[in-house]
């Protein structure tokens, strides 16, 4: 971007009138600033992405329409989503009716806990009765030997029973966990398929059309706040030196033709676009502000200075770099002078002319 850098009349960007033949250089109360250049964007920009896969169903949003936050916007249709929450449900209630009192699994495991105790009790008993014959000298040691381990072995399969019964509940609890944090999982997909909006404001631009297959990642729309906008300019490097944060900017759009957008820096970035060798310098509007148009090209001039009288020239008038025609005795002589800065219309005069000098144009 070629550097630029203008005086500018308080009334910005108003055009002089056509000059005269010849004319004096007259002192003018002028405003020093920086041109920029730039984009209108909105605030809390950001685009909608899809969270599943699937094929777009509904298309609720146009371009230009304004949104509510968690207004829904997009929905997906996906027959996968559907089979893994109807898995997810079927698993979890399956898991729960193995743990309810009406648990088939559990009630197996606990009439053979019911065995296990009544076999128990019966070679409990039985022993005893041998002890007792033995003590007698009723019953052969071998006869009481049988009968302790049949005692031994009840009271071991019942201890495993009901090792048993615990670790399958046990087990059985952790599904029905399992099987719900799925069911929760697969519920967030399905809800992933319901694509809602962050934040208030409008729909810049959208991305597809129901009937297209999305997948998880695409983007769907570009949305962003509907009236906080800024903009966003470009600073040619050899006038970013001079700018400050809060140094005030005017901004013209071709689309309002005439008219002036008052703004604020407020940020200013320390980085080199190579590119056009600019950096970027975002302004925020102070009073009125444009329509949200994204993207609507502006021109800007970012005050530096304002200077109360100053000698200028229309820039008509200018011959080469830096040379005027004057009437000088009624004479016409080309001269030089000491050129400051200027803008489209006027040149400031340092030296070499007064405010008598006679300028004429060129014929």
């Amino acid at each position: 971007m070629k550097p630029r850098f203008y005086l500018l009349l308080l009334a910005l960007f108003a055009g002089c009138n056509r000059s005269p033949e010849s004319l004096s250089p007259t002192y003018r109360e002028l405003t020093e600033a920086v041109y920029a250049s730039g984009n209108v964007y909105p605030r809390q920009e950001y685009t909608v992405t899809a969270d599943a896969t699937g094929i777009l169903q509904q298309r609720l949003v146009n371009e230009g329409d304004t949104i509510r936050q968690n207004q829904l916007l997009f929905v997906l249709e996906s027959e996968a989503e559907n089979a893994r929450q109807q898995a997810a449900a079927s698993a979890l209630r399956q898991a729960q009716a193995n743990l309810g009192p009406n648990s088939p699994v559990l009630a197996e495991l606990e009439a053979q806990v019911r065995n296990a105790r009544t076999r128990l009790s019966n070679d409990s008993i039985n022993y005893a009765r041998f002890r007792e014959l033995y003590n007698q000298n009723a019953t052969s040691r071998a006869e009481l030997e049988r009968a302790e381990l049949n005692y031994t072995l009840a009271r071991n399969n019942l201890r495993a029973q009901l090792n048993t019964l615990q670790r399958s509940k046990n087990q059985i609890g952790l599904d029905v966990a399992n099987s719900r944090s799925q069911l929760v999982v697969s519920e967030v997909a399905g809800r992933n398929t319901r694509v809602r909006s962050f934040v208030d404001g409008k729909v810049y631009e959208v991305y597809k059309d129901p009937g297209e297959v999305v997948r998880i990642g695409d983007p769907l729309a570009l949305v962003g706040s509907g009236n906080r906008l800024f903009a966003q300019l470009s600073v040619d490097e050899s006038d970013f030196g001079r700018i400050r944060v809060g140094q005030s900017v005017l901004l013209k759009a071709d689309v309002y033709a005439g008219k002036v957008f008052n703004a604020r820096v407020s940020k200013v970035y320390p980085k080199l676009n190579r590119a056009d060798q600019s950096f970027r310098v975002d302004a925020e509007f102070t009073s009125d502000t444009p329509d949200a148009y994204y993207g609507l090209t502006v021109e800007a001039n970012i005050i530096i200075s304002q200077r109360p009288r100053v000698l200028t020239i229309p820039k008509s008038y200018v011959i080469g770099q830096d040379s005027v025609w004057i009437e000088q005795n009624g004479n016409k002589q080309k001269i030089r002078f000491q050129k400051g800065a200027e803008n489209f219309d006027l040149v400031e005069v340092r030296g070499g002319l007064t405010e008598t000098s006679k300028l004429i144009v060129n014929e």
